[in-house]
């Protein structure tokens, strides 16, 4: 019997009915030619055929395959029930679309971020070239994934034998404009054979070749993304050929990316892709030095050529590589930075800074969406345990008539499988959301992270994993205890069957005491989390970041000056002060140099060259000493400021003001003498997670490197932000409209610096208080449940002279009981789970007892104030209509 007639049965029987009628008339008229009656004629035929009934009842019976006919009609069965009990259904669908949809929704996250492969041909052939376990790589760094210099990728490619093809790229930012507010374009520099080599084609024109990676190469041309074609060139073919502007440099237009492709970094496209030798043009200064880290390097395996293997050969040709490479310039130990081997690692998820920075935020909050799942799901199994009660006396009837065990059984598990199947539905449905909504959260203001979240067989799996799990865990023991009832004990007048035994009431206590510990554990994260916020937003900077504009100016032959900018900005109504600094504050980036004293203290120091009035412009209090001011010239005595940690650090408790210290030398900045003429209050600098550093602060008119075209200008004005911003952008444009400037206020930049932080919070929260919520709905059903059962026995108490009062705190003593037994546990399940999270806290403890106790007498209130309502509601019980009942 095939699928195709179980599907069609209907059809088949109205075809079988049709040959039996055709049959019985034939035979009827051919009893009629041998001289019978036409009532005779039909009736002898009948007696022939036999119950057309029965035949075809038979027939229906050989089309059926009977388990699948059996889960159709306990699927239907339980269908009627929910909707007959639509309050139930209703909580328990929400419940499993919470837990299920948080769930998912993460986890599609982690399966962007971490899992998914790259859509490029062939994957799992690609590997990624690093530096294991770096000792010392002088110099500058563009990004935490940047593993190479300019230099290093050419020898790589020079004398690697392990790759088939091999590329480098590197990301990087982009002006379209020639003068005004900058308007941002993300940059991908690309060698010749990278598209070739990841097997990417064109959806428009043509790519880079392996020529085009020469120096010297100008401005061959770029290629464009898909959807940075669809937004400028409204996907315009006629683009080919034409000009863009990249930092003032024309470029024409090669071809136009494939739409899947949006780059190797996870979570980061590209707008235009630029071929290397082009940097000579748009980035002079990165290509011959050894110690600017700007590329990654990747290439596509050799058919016999494992990552092990590729790693071991790479190896073995470092030594010769880092000798040909090594930076000069520095005062270092070269031997450091020759120790260094190369390693080949697995690429075919890409690379992404997002890895770093979110998986393990990403991890817990999956632990902690499981956590609630849990949760929901003891919920759903007191509730499936309470209808169970309720159906006790259905149950034991159809025992009792017949019915086997294994089929009220599938029964029952057909409702849960009903709701975790419309749970799992709506899940996916949130899940989307949710993980929309996640990734604008993590992308920060006007930020683009390009997440793909399309479903995938991972995902897909894990919510039907999950909707099978959930399903066993709230619908399994329910159906077990229920289709173990005693038919005559549950059909006994007053009877209430094992349901009411002490072994199923203690199996509800343990669901609500478990669901105390886990909800209390979540509870206790969910306050660390938001407390570790505060304390972020409560540290002391050392300035003020509020009323304070930053401006990024670039005025490339224009033949201007930053005081010429500086003395045009202070002239703007409302502007109070004016500096500009090589480091904003707080932005993420930095500069480190080597300081020596004649004492022999030594070691590293943060450094800023900055214009006067710097202190002034961010309010940060000068302790000792004196400011930059009109004395200090390129020609002067070299004089710096330094913070406290600074002078503690290197000079102990001696007066810092005269005393001198040595910067090491480096490419660019030469060994320098310098004279400490001031001592300021410590200031955060790259970060608000870092601890104080020591920071040297040296004038702008001294910097090594002055007559630089750009700069980060810093303004604190008295006027509200919106008109300040205005009248500074018009400033600039006065001064010159060819300037470019990217304008934004500070306060937004911190802010944005502390998203991980604020997602941890939030979602932690609310994860915290959905369980919160969960164990108190589940306590004070457990409490109504016990005192529905127990209507009898506090009839006859109050009868013989028990109080109200007394019966309130009966009732009281037993919901205390199982917060006493559920805080503890989830006091152990809370510290375990803090080691996990103890370096995503800012100022405090895993342990912090504050915030334990907070937690528990949290709980505690609401868990009192829920049981107190059934409590109340059984110190009114009439003890005449109890004893009736029984």
């Amino acid at each position: 019997m095939g699928w195709s007639r179980y599907f069609h049965r209907k059809r088949w029987d109205e075809e079988r009915a049709r040959e039996l009628e055709a049959y019985l008339n034939a035979e009827t008229l051919e009893n009629i030619a041998r001289g019978l009656s036409p009532g005779e004629a039909r009736h002898a035929a009948r007696r022939k055929l036999g119950d057309p009934i029965l035949i075809r009842e038979e027939i229906y019976r050989m089309n059926t395959l009977s388990m699948l006919d059996a889960v159709i009609q306990d699927l239907r069965h339980g269908i009627r029930l929910l909707r007959l009990n639509p309050g139930f259904t209703i909580v328990a669908i929400l419940s499993l679309t919470l837990g299920i949809g948080a769930n998912t929704a993460i986890f599609q996250l982690l399966d962007a971020v971490r899992l998914r492969t790259l859509p490029v041909r062939k994957p799992n052939e690609l590997a990624r070239i690093r530096i294991a376990n770096q000792n010392d790589t002088p110099g500058i760094s563009t990004g935490p994934q940047t593993d190479s210099t300019y230099p290093l990728w050419e020898q790589i490619r020079e004398h690697q034998q392990a790759f088939s093809g091999l590329f480098a790229f590197g990301s990087d930012g982009s002006n379209l404009t020639t003068g005004g507010q900058v308007r941002s374009a993300d940059m991908l520099w690309v060698s010749g054979d990278f598209f070739n080599v990841l097997g990417v084609v064109p959806a428009l024109g043509t790519f880079f070749a392996a020529t085009d990676d020469k120096p010297g190469c100008g401005a061959p041309g770029v290629v464009l993304s898909y959807a940075f074609w669809q937004r400028e060139y409204g996907g315009d073919p006629a683009a080919i050929g034409k000009t863009i502007t990249l930092d003032s440099h024309p470029f024409p237009v090669l071809g136009v990316s494939s739409p899947w492709f949006t780059g190797l970094q996870v979570g980061h496209g590209f707008d235009v892709a630029v071929p290397l030798c082009s940097a000579a043009i748009l980035r002079p200064e990165r290509l011959p030095r050894s110690d600017y880290w700007w590329l990654d390097i990747m290439g596509r395996r050799k058919p016999d050529w494992s990552v092990e293997r590729a790693s071991a050969h790479l190896a073995a040709i470092s030594p010769a590589i880092f000798e040909a490479t090594q930076p000069t310039g520095y005062s270092h130990d070269a031997r450091k930075y020759l120790a260094n081997k190369l390693q080949a690692v697995a690429a075919d998820t890409g690379v992404s800074p997002l890895r770093e920075r979110f998986s393990d935020s990403l991890l817990l909050l999956l632990a902690t969406a499981g956590l609630v799942l849990l949760v929901a799901c003891a919920n759903l199994a007191n509730l499936m345990l309470a209808r169970a009660t309720a159906r006790e006396r259905e149950l034991a009837i159809r025992l009792a008539i017949g019915a086997s065990r294994n089929r009220l059984f599938r029964q029952m598990l057909s409702e849960s499988l009903l709701l975790a199947a419309s749970g799992a539905i709506f899940g996916i449905l949130l899940a989307r959301a949710l993980s929309s909504f996640l990734v604008s959260f993590l992308s920060g203001d006007g930020g683009r992270m390009l997440i793909d979240l399309t479903l995938d067989w991972r995902v897909t799996g894990f919510t039907a994993a999950l909707a099978i799990l959930t399903c066993a865990l709230f619908g399994l023991t329910p159906a077990l205890r229920a289709t173990r009832t005693e038919p005559v004990s549950a059909m006994r007048a007053g009877g209430r069957g094992l349901t009411m035994s002490r072994d199923r009431f203690g199996f509800r206590r343990v669901l609500v005491i478990s669901q105390i510990a886990v909800s209390l554990a979540l509870l206790v994260g969910g306050l660390l989390f938001s407390r570790s916020l505060r304390n972020l937003l409560n540290v002391d900077t050392g300035f003020r970041p509020q009323n304070v504009l930053i401006a990024n100016v670039n005025w490339a032959a224009l033949h201007i000056t930053d005081h010429d900018l500086l003395d045009r900005l202070r002239a703007v109504q409302g502007v109070d002060a004016a500096s500009s600094a090589t480091i904003v504050p707080l932005n993420g980036s930095s500069w480190t140099m080597g300081v020596r004293f004649d004492n022999g203290g030594h070691g590293p120091s943060k450094f800023s060259w900055i214009s006067p009035a710097y202190f002034k412009t961010l309010g940060t209090p000068l302790m000792e000493g004196r400011d930059f001011d009109d004395r200090d010239t390129a020609t002067s005595q070299k004089v710096a400021i330094v913070n406290q940690d600074f002078a503690r650090r290197y000079l102990g408790t001696a007066d810092p003001i005269g005393k001198t210290f040595r910067t090491e030398m480096e490419p660019g900045y030469p060994e320098t003498l310098y004279t400490v003429v001031g001592l300021v209050r410590n200031t955060h600098y790259g970060s608000l997670w870092e601890k104080q550093l020591p920071i040297c602060f040296a004038v702008d008119t001294q910097y090594p490197k002055a007559g630089t075209s750009h700069a980060n200008i810093l303004i604190h004005t008295s006027a509200p932000v919106p008109d300040a911003l205005s009248q500074v952008k018009q400033a600039i444009s006065d001064l010159n409209p060819a300037i470019t400037f990217d304008l934004y206020p500070m306060e937004p930049q911190i802010e944005a610096s502390l998203i991980g932080e604020r997602l941890m919070a939030a979602l932690s929260a609310f994860f915290g208080g959905l369980a919160f919520l969960l164990a108190t709905v589940g306590l004070y059903g457990v409490i109504s449940y016990m005192v529905a059962q127990r209507r009898n026995e506090i009839g006859i108490r109050m009868a013989l002279g028990a109080d109200r009062l007394g019966v309130v705190a009966m009732i009281l003593r037993e919901a205390g009981g199982l917060l006493l037994a559920g805080v503890p546990i989830g006091i152990i399940v809370a510290l375990m789970a803090g080691r996990a999270a103890r370096s995503m806290l800012f100022g405090l403890q895993p342990n912090d007892p504050l915030t334990i106790a907070t937690a528990v007498v949290a709980l505690g209130v609401v868990a009192i104030s829920a049981s107190y309502i059934p409590a109340r509601r059984a110190a009114r019980l009439d003890p005449m209509a109890a004893l009736r009942e029984e």
